[in-house]
């Protein structure tokens, strides 16, 4: 194969694996009013079947990437292929909530395997002048799961929701075996490197405890011991993992690369953006299902202005960046973003579809604008021997941006509805039919919508404090 057109390969195997991951997230999300039906579970662990998965990913993805920068990457991501396709089908057969949320971890594990070593994989295979124009590509790809999955989804639970997870089976196999076949380590990795095991346990255990304080807060209450503890610990952990990896030979995560302005601004703009628009979807197929109530079809179509925008604007934000850099370009794009959930704030039991449908369209041309442009600018801002742990860092900002998004969205939305209301609401029965509780949803929405525009607004003031970096230019 010519070197020439392995970085085609390398992008095609590795947008399918998280084209893949992607569709899994959006099909099942249609679903979990379903699986809340079949197994008899309260609105907790739906959430937990979503959040482990959030969780897990934050945890793992950064000591993924260390050793991705270590032993290479394919060997990792094909591994992480399988593990998600066997989580897959342990969670087709769950029987209960409880099996549902275990298995969904093994997924995470292997989600976390493939998110930490996609994009370095890519980042390798091209040239860095064409390093926006791959981003750009693998950006789309990705929003094609987005609109294809709730629509699926609304179609696979015709026939159950266990066809949810079923589906990737059959595709995963396939992956894996393309991905053993086609994929290759490109770059010689620095021989001799030992894993940093003290900074891996402080910083699992520091995240983990930050991100179940911030969620307990949310739920629970900030002022509860078990919350201002998880906090105090975290903050106690960070410290200790500091002073960990400034004397270690081998860190894991490696405090000079936050030197750079630049790599610190877009990955901080890359948390806060999902922190603005991690629970957008998961509210809106509350809002489609228990206050129109359409059915999970109609409810997935009506989801995919968002992700069409974003599938169209993505590609050519990509070239932008490769030809004119990415900082007013990814700060643009969340200003627009910030545009689009401000028209969703007037969101009302009586909105239009075509309203919402502008609104959404608005949002997706603003985040297209940003993802592409701002993943360039982390993936090409670091030699290739930390690209691994640089991917890591970018997936788990993200992930625990979803995680505290989903944990504010369902505490602000609880204080204007009844917890009984709410799980009717999401299940479809008579509660949300006979207009129980509409009036805190909406307001609950409006509250959630209101803080994603502030939220956003900072962030990309924050982008624009990047400078004038070159990432994504020779």
């Amino acid at each position: 194969m010519k070197e020439s057109s392995y970085k085609w390969t390398a992008l095609v195997s590795t947008s399918f694996g998280t084209f893949l991951a992607v569709l899994n997230g959006n099909t099942l999300l249609i679903a979990l009013p379903d699986i809340m039906k079949e197994l008899n579970v309260g609105m907790d662990v739906i959430m937990w079947v979503m959040m482990s998965y959030m969780l897990i990913m934050t945890v793992l993805v950064a000591a993924i990437g260390r050793v991705a920068d270590m032993v290479g990457r394919k060997k990792l991501y094909v591994a992480g292929f399988t593990v998600f396709t066997l989580g897959a089908a342990l969670c087709g057969i769950s029987m209960t909530g409880t099996q549902l949320i275990l298995a969904r971890v093994v997924q995470a594990i292997g989600g976390a395997l493939l998110m930490a070593n996609g994009l370095p994989i890519v980042t390798d295979a091209f040239p860095k002048k064409q390093l926006g124009t791959a981003m750009g590509i693998n950006s789309m790809i990705i929003n094609v799961a987005v609109v294809i999955g709730p629509i699926l989804g609304g179609l696979l639970v015709q026939f159950g929701w266990r066809y949810v997870f079923w589906i990737n089976v059959p595709l995963g196999i396939a992956g894996s075996i393309w991905g053993a076949i086609q994929l290759k380590e490109l770059d010689v990795l620095p021989s001799r490197q030992k894993f940093d095991f003290a900074g891996a346990v402080f910083f699992s255990f520091a995240i983990t405890l930050l991100l179940a304080g911030l969620s307990l807060g949310a739920f629970a209450g900030w002022l509860q011991p078990v919350t201002l503890g998880s906090i105090a610990a975290s903050i106690v952990l960070f410290a200790l993992l500091f002073r960990t990896e400034r004397r270690a030979q081998f860190p894991m995560i490696d405090l000079d690369l936050f030197k750079s302005r630049e790599l610190t601004c877009a990955l901080l703009a890359n948390m806060m953006s999902a922190i603005a628009r991690g629970s957008v979807t998961f509210l809106l197929v509350f809002y489609f299902q228990g206050i129109k109530g359409f059915d999970p079809v109609v409810s997935g179509m009506m989801l995919a202005p968002f992700a069409i925008a974003m599938m169209c604007v993505a590609p050519f934000s990509g070239l932008l960046a490769d030809r004119f850099g990415v900082r007013a370009l990814s700060s643009l794009g969340l200003l627009i973003s910030a545009v689009g959930l401000a028209g969703l704030v007037s969101i009302s039991a009586t909105s239009s579809f075509v309203s919402l449908a502008i609104w959404m369209l608005i949002m997706g041309v603003g985040s297209g604008m940003f993802f592409s442009p701002n993943t360039t600018a982390i993936m090409g801002s670091v030699s290739v021997e930390r690209r691994g742990i640089v991917s890591g860092i970018r997936a788990m900002s993200a992930n625990a941006g979803n995680v505290l998004s989903l944990a504010l969205a369902m505490a602000m939305i609880s204080t204007s509805i009844t917890p009984d209301a709410l799980q009717g609401l999401f299940a479809g029965t008579q509660v949300g039919s006979r207009g129980i509780g509409i009036d805190g949803f909406i307001k609950g929405l409006r509250s959630v919508f209101s803080l994603s525009v502030v939220i956003t607004v900072a962030a990309a003031g924050l982008s624009y404090l990047r400078g004038n970096g070159q990432a994504g230019r020779e």
